[in-house]
This record gives C-alpha cells, sequence and structure tokens, in this order.
C-alpha cells in the first residue's frame, strides 16, 4: 500500500526522491511527501493528490543530499496535507516516514503523550513523538528509537531523519516490507526495489525486528538487542525497462497484452529439456504427503484459487479448500491430519496472507508460496515457492498475475497427479501453448471488445456476470475488475442463484454478461440468460467456439474446457479496461485502491 523510500549519498536528494515514488504510484495512495536534511534544517514538503501535486510544492533553491519520501493511503485519518508524511516531532529535530498499523497508538497517547498537542489524526505522529520524548530524556537517537520500537504493537516500516544527524537514515521493519540498496557512494532505503532500480540492483533484505542505521558509505543492521547482524547482498532480478509503459497508453493494457509472453514463460521455466514438468524435489514431497490443500489468498489471487481448487480435485483428486485470508486467520476451520497450505499472492506481501502464514507455522504445518515477487515476505517465510514469472504489474487491477496464478497452478495440479499415478489424455505443456495462441487473439481483437462496451457499459450504474462452474469463478473476476477501476457496480453470481433473490435487482436494460465455455452447463446457463432478458436484461454471451448460437455477442477461439478460464478473463480484462477508459477514470491507478495490500 503506502511507500517509502530515502537516500543518502553525494548528490541533491530532492529528485532522486521525487522520481522514486512515482515508481511507487501503481501501488495506490492519496497523498505525498518528502523531507529534505538541509545544512540547518529538515524541510517537509507534501500535498494530497498525486506526485505531480506534490512536485508544485518542493522548494527547488532548498538543497540537500539526506532525505526520505512518502507515498500515503490513509488507515488512520482522512487524505489530507495534515495526514500526509512525513511527521515531525514538535521540536521540528526529528522527521519520520511510515507504513503499516500500530495497533495500540490510542494506549501509547494516552500513557506517554497526553501533555502532547498532536497535529494530525495518524498513528505515524505517535512514533515520531515518542521518539523526541525519549530524546528529550537523555537517550541518544538510536536508544530512543529502540525503545520506541519495543512499545509498537502492530505492523511497520520506519525511515527517520535526525535533524541533528547530517550522517544517518535510522530505519527499521515488522511485517511491513522494507529493503535496503547499496551503491557507489550512496544508500538507500525502500518498500520495494522497483522504486529504486535507477540507482542500484543491489539489495540487502530486512527481517522483522531489525533495526538499521543507514550512511553514505555503509549499512549496520542490530536487533533491539544491539547484536550486530551480517547478511548478503542480493542482485534484483528486474529490467527497468520493463517498469515502463513504452508506447502503451496505461500500464493495465500493456500487461494485458503481454499475456501470452508471461504464457510462454511459464511453460519454458516450468518444462525441462524432455518435456518433463521442472518442479523441486521438496516441492513435489509437499505434495505427496498432504491429505488436503488449503488455499488462502485474498481477492483477484483468490479467484484464481477457485480455478486452481478445480485443476486439483478434478485432476489429482486431492481435497482442496480456497480461503479468504482476512476470514480464516479469526476463524480457522476443522483441518485434516496432514495439511498443506498454499498462499496466493502477487506482491507477496499481502498482510491478511502473512497472518495466516505466520499462525500455521507456528502449528508447525508445512506452507508454500505461489507468487511473483522474489524474496518477498511470502515467500521467504513460506518453506516453499513457486514464482509466476509475470515480470513486474504496475497496474492496480492485476491481469497478468492473475492468469499466471492459474497456469502454475495448473501445472501444481498436473504434477500433484502424475506423482499420485492418475492418468490423463491432456498434455498440459501442449495446451497451455494452445492457450497462448488463443490469448493472442482475444488481444487482437481488442477493437470488438471495445464496441460490446459501448453497447452494453457506456452509460450504465451496474451490471451483473453470471456462469456455472468455471465460468462462474471467471464471473467474479470479471465483476471484481469492472468494478476496481470503472466504479460501476457489478457482481458476479453463479447462473441458477440469480432467481433466488438477485433477480430483483433485474429492470430494462441492466447489462447481464454470461459466459459459456463448459459444454455441460451450456444450456443451463443460456436459460438463466433467458430468464433475465425476459425481465428487461441487455444480455451479452461469451461463448466458447462450438458452444456458440446466433446472437452470441463474442466468441472465444476453442481450447481444453478446463483451461477456458485462462482465455474467457481476457474478454472481461478487455471489458473492464475499455468501460474505464470510455468514462475518463484513471485506468492503473483507480481511487481507494492499493496495489500490495499490506495492512489487515
Amino acid at each position: 500500500m503506502c511507500g517509502i523510500v530515502g537516500y543518502i549519498g553525494s548528490r541533491d536528494v530532492k529528485e532522486i526522491l521525487l522520481q522514486s515514488l512515482e515508481k511507487l504510484e501503481y501501488r495506490g495512495y492519496d497523498s505525498a511527501g518528502i523531507a529534505v536534511k538541509g545544512e540547518d534544517e529538515t524541510k517537509v514538503f507534501k500535498e494530497k493528490g498525486r506526485i505531480r501535486d506534490l512536485r508544485n510544492k518542493v522548494e527547488d533553491d532548498f538543497e540537500g543530499k539526506v532525505g526520505i519520501g512518502h507515498t500515503r493511503w490513509a488507515t488512520h485519518g482522512e487524505p489530507s496535507v495534515v495526514n500526509s508524511h512525513p511527521h515531525q516531532s514538535l521540536d521540528g529535530r526529528f522527521t519520520l516516514v511510515h507504513n503499516g498499523v500500530i495497533e495500540n497508538y490510542v494506549q501509547l497517547k494516552e500513557d506517554y503523550l497526553e501533555d502532547v498537542n498532536l497535529v494530525s489524526d495518524t498513528d505515524t505522529e505517535i512514533i515520531v513523538q515518542l521518539i523526541a520524548k525519549f530524546a528529550k530524556e537523555g537517550s541518544s537517537t538510536l536508544e530512543a528509537f529502540k525503545k520506541t520500537l519495543s512499545l509498537l504493537h502492530g505492523s511497520y516500516a520506519l525511515g527517520l531523519l535526525d535533524n541533528e544527524d547530517d550522517h544517518t537514515i535510522y530505519a527499521a521493519k515488522n511485517k511491513s516490507p522494507l529493503l535496503l540498496g547499496a551503491g557507489e557512494d550512496f544508500n538507500v532505503i525502500t518498500s520495494d526495489a522497483m522504486a529504486m532500480l535507477k540507482l542500484t540492483n543491489n539489495f540487502v533484505e530486512l527481517m522483522d525486528g531489525e533495526v538499521i542505521q543507514v550512511m553514505r558509505d555503509q549499512m549496520i543492521i542490530q536487533d533491539l538487542e544491539g547484536n550486530d547482524i551480517e547478511r548478503e547482498s542480493y542482485i534484483a532480478e528486474i529490467d527497468a525497462s520493463d517498469t515502463e509503459l513504452g508506447t502503451y497508453p496505461h500500464y493495465m493494457i500493456k500487461e494485458i497484452n503481454e499475456q501470452p509472453q508471461v504464457m510462454r514463460k511459464i511453460i519454458k521455466e516450468y518444462q525441462d529439456d524432455n518435456g518433463d514438468f521442472k518442479i523441486d524435489d521438496a516441492i513435489i514431497k509437499q505434495l505427496n504427503d498432504a491429505d488436503r490443500l488449503y488455499i488462502i489468498a485474498a481477492g483477484t489471487s483468490y479467484h484464481a484459487g477457485l480455478i486452481g481448487k478445480e485443476y486439483i480435485e478434478k485432476w489429482a483428486g486431492v481435497p482442496t479448500e480456497v480461503h479468504v485470508a482476512s476470514e480464516f486467520v479469526y476463524n480457522t476451520p476443522l483441518l485434516s491430519e496432514k495439511p498443506l497450505f498454499i498462499f496466493i499472492s502477487q506482491s507477496g506481501e499481502t498482510a491478511d496472507s502473512r497472518a495466516v502464514l505466520v499462525d500455521i507455522k507456528e502449528k508447525g504445518y508445512p506452507a508454500l508460496t505461489i507468487t511473483n515477487v522474489v524474496g518477498s515476505t511470502l515467500s521467504r517465510e513460506a518453506d516453499q515457492t513457486l514464482i509466476l514469472h509475470a515480470g513486474p504489474e504496475i497496474a492496480v487491477a492485476s491481469t497478468k498475475a492473475y492468469v499466471a496464478q492459474i497456469a502454475v497452478l495448473s501445472i501444481v495440479a498436473a504434477v500433484t497427479a502424475r506423482e499420485l499415478g492418475k492418468k490423463s489424455d491432456l498434455n498440459l505443456m501442449s495446451e497451455l501453448g494452445k492457450v497462448t495462441t488463443a490469448i493472442t487473439s482475444v488481444i487482437d481483437d481488442a477493437s470488438t471488445i471495445e464496441e460490446i462496451v459501448k453497447n452494453f457499459l457506456e452509460t450504465t450504474r451496474n451490471a451483473f456476470f453470471i456462469g456455472r462452474t468455471m465460468d462462474y469463478y471467471v464471473g467474479l473476476e470479471g465483476a471484481l475488475k469492472l468494478k476496481e477501476i470503472s466504479y460501476i457496480q457489478a457482481e458476479g453470481f453463479a447462473g441458477g442463484e440469480l432467481k433466488h433473490g438477485t433477480i430483483a435487482l433485474i429492470e430494462d436494460g441492466t447489462p447481464v454478461f454470461s459466459l459459456i465455455t463448459q459444454e455441460k452447463v451450456n444450456l443451463n446457463t443460456r436459460g438463466n440468460a433467458q430468464e433475465v432478458a425476459a425481465r428487461g436484461a441487455n444480455v451479452c454471451t461469451i461463448a466458447m467456439e462450438g458452444l456458440e448460437q446466433e446472437g452470441d455477442s463474442y466468441i472465444i477461439p476453442r481450447v481444453d474446457e478446463m483451461l477456458t478460464p485462462l482465455v474467457s478473463v481476457v474478454v472481461y480484462q478487455l471489458i473492464s479496461y475499455y468501460a474505464a477508459l470510455h468514462r475518463g477514470n484513471d485506468v492503473d491507478k483507480p481511487r481507494n485502491l492499493a496495489k500490495s495490500v499490506t495492512v489487515e
């Protein structure tokens, strides 16, 4: 969600911070700010809105070679200049940026800061005022920082400046992501490697409970007891050009167009020279040993998990449950004797999923993470990881990561089936190649799909998506995509469920998208479409080649029925994109949303 950057080195810091924050815009935010440490004072510049608005506030003639920056997604207090970061102590000595949520901030205020007139409504200001309080009582900056950290309950990634220290950025993390970056004559902190790729690709991972002093020529990592920690750096394998728009008008359409490339990459990475699956033996053992799989995810990843459940149960015969992470952690069901937990997350930083991971690891259960980000928290803390190989996904609305998740889950299911001796006539890798061609055909037909948007969604305020079996799951994702970026109220339903209440909402002109790719429920879904059409709905039927009928709005190329979600969802992605585009919305950065959801 929120983003943190910091720089200490030999160059003026303002433009470095601003450009780095621009690289974090995809995460979702409502305000932004930077703090620049000058010779005699630390100046804070912040503004509600976009980085371009912040640029107008920054004083060109104020220079400094140390600074921190932040993009805020509001959790405590409304989006405003006052509530935006960085926050300063009342005496102006300390300046702080913070990602995460401090759960006991009210108690800390009552216990330690009753005589302090707070400026903002945030939990973050409590942290910086506590540091200032302990410093006034005689603690060094590092001691005050550590003492404050020992009192915090919740999640945090922190960057701290001391106006009396020109040589150090203090940092710490717990549950929220934070990296160190090393360069020639400079060092940085960042919540996302992509923010600093123009400066360095050499990063150091940080663990929960660590405290860091970042200087121009060194980085000191310690635990809260003051013990030094040595850790090797790693090279971030991200091509900076992958984060650029190139010739595309928006990241979302760029990433939709990259999906055939992603499919080819997955086939290459998960197939050896003999055409066999290339999966680590430790992961295969996890799958073999489990009597039930529990897929834990949120949002789009949850929808991918529903498709994955179909593959695993139908191909491998292993009972599989799919759970919303934020519910599972507080309402855990009765577990089997030998469960395997599979965590699906584009970013690998999803806070709800991590809360489940922490809990199940304490109970001694094995965990496998499927993610797009090497070295992310969920990847690092699980026993094993499968990488999506989708490349950087910048648009808030996930497209290529969803398709990658389904593709990798299909491989997991096929490997499990093979290991359990389940015979199949499906040559998965060959079929995924056909899927790649089908996705390309849909993308090439984008202009036809844009016409569907003009005919069905140009003025509507709501829409429904219906389907059965896997088409229902794809409908859930189609509805989510549409409401995420177009702000059209959209809901996905199992076709037979509409008449159990929701059909009361159908009126003249209500758009209903009906997806038909499964032969055994073809006529059932068409019957449901007729039911809503009879009540005035404007029905858009999307069918797979071979199941089409006269009057259908769009025909997707024929692929194996089980793999149709990889193709049909692309139609819904394009519908959502054009619906948002025609309404003049910010396609890549929809209101109120964040790419990486790092708070519960």
